[in-house]
């Protein structure tokens, strides 16, 4: 006989949507993708492809494997993405010439002139927050701290499972 008795109020509260961390976090995300959306429109810019330039900016040439480890995507992902950059004439692809198996992205002359106009996305964004400088390195260094914890959660849950 299975019991119809509620369980107590605290455990109950655990399975309210509003005290979800990952709701929160994913609420975040689609509030940000869509001031990015309007912010980026002026670039010409995806979300996605604005991270993949600003990892260019910062880094340079690099092989699409490097890419995609530094904005955690794999290359399925990866790949239309940059298609779509070389077409707007902001990226080029090429073959590595000492390993034919890697590719090698680098931006164009004029991938590297969008930096320029870039440059006020970060206040526009921080605008948008309403968050003094030091309340969003407060912010980032706290979410850096929780997603390399969950990223060892991840890996000791599928070792234990495999």
């Amino acid at each position: 006989m299975t019991s119809t008795t509620p369980p107590p109020a605290e455990q109950e509260d655990w399975l309210r949507l509003d005290r979800q961390i990952c709701f929160s976090l994913h609420a975040a995300s689609r509030a940000f993708n869509g001031v990015y959306r309007v912010i980026l429109k002026d670039l010409g810019l995806t979300y996605p492809q604005y991270l993949a330039m600003l990892v260019l900016w910062e880094r340079g040439e690099l092989p699409v494997k490097k890419l995609g480890e530094h904005l955690r995507l794999d290359s399925g992902t990866l790949s239309p993405l940059l298609k779509r950059l070389e077409a707007a004439g902001l990226v080029r692809r090429e073959r590595d010439a000492q390993d034919e198996r890697s590719v090698r992205v680098r931006l164009t002359e004029e991938g590297t002139a969008l930096r320029e106009r870039a440059l006020q996305v970060p206040r526009r964004i921080m605008a948008s927050t309403g968050f003094d400088l030091d309340e969003i390195r407060e912010l980032r260094s706290r979410l850096d701290r929780l997603t390399t914890a969950l990223d060892g959660a991840a890996h000791e849950e599928s070792a234990s499972q495999g």
